[in-house]
């Protein structure tokens, strides 16, 4: 009885292994689409500490327990389920934005700050809202929820709802109520 030797040539491997890996039709883009289909986030963080600098300045420091990166979706967003808070540095001045709960939504460039926002301007003026929406790149803040606005010199204001220029020196408050402190001139 004669054996015969199965070898196959080196060329048929290297077709065969070739036909397989062009036979995968899938893309980057379509692998990224699988992600989606569990609603899970690209990634994930903890403890997230970000600063951000400006020619050697720390001008942003944001904090955060909880970082849901949902980037992967054609409608790109983060979310901080247990807050946020955010520390903005201008030369030797601070603000901060606190908040239980957040949303960055990334190609609006929107942020809806909600539950418990209390925003600390440098002067000491104090912002205390259940929402606010930050629009960072038209630098506007806006809410339709009830707000109270107390001032560093103790006068503050009540409303349902205003719009804002980031350094409040464009401020429309609609159904507003409130105290305001008058000097008198010498």
């Amino acid at each position: 009885m004669r054996k015969y030797k199965h070898n196959l040539p080196i060329s048929a491997i290297v077709f065969f292994g070739l036909m397989a890996f062009f036979s995968c039709e899938g893309t980057y883009d379509q692998v990224q689409q699988l992600n989606l289909s569990d609603e899970r986030p690209i990634a994930e963080g903890q403890e997230v500490n970000l600063k951000y600098t400006d020619s050697g300045r720390l001008v942003t420091n944001l904090i955060a327990p909880i970082l849901l990166d949902y980037s992967n979706y054609e409608f790109d967003y983060q979310e901080f389920p247990q807050g946020i808070d955010i520390h903005f540095f201008d030369q030797d001045q601070e603000s901060t934005v606190r908040s239980d709960y957040a949303i960055r939504y990334g190609s609006s460039g929107l942020v809806d700050l909600r539950q418990n926002v209390v925003l600390t301007t440098a002067d000491g003026n104090v912002l205390e809202a259940q929402q606010l929406y930050w629009n960072q790149r038209g630098q506007w803040l806006f809410t339709d929820q009830p707000y109270r606005i107390t001032f560093s010199d103790g006068s503050y204001n009540d409303g349902s709802r205003f719009d804002a220029n980031e350094d409040f020196t464009i401020f429309l408050s609609r159904n507003n109520q409130g105290v305001q402190r008058i000097v008198e001139p010498e």
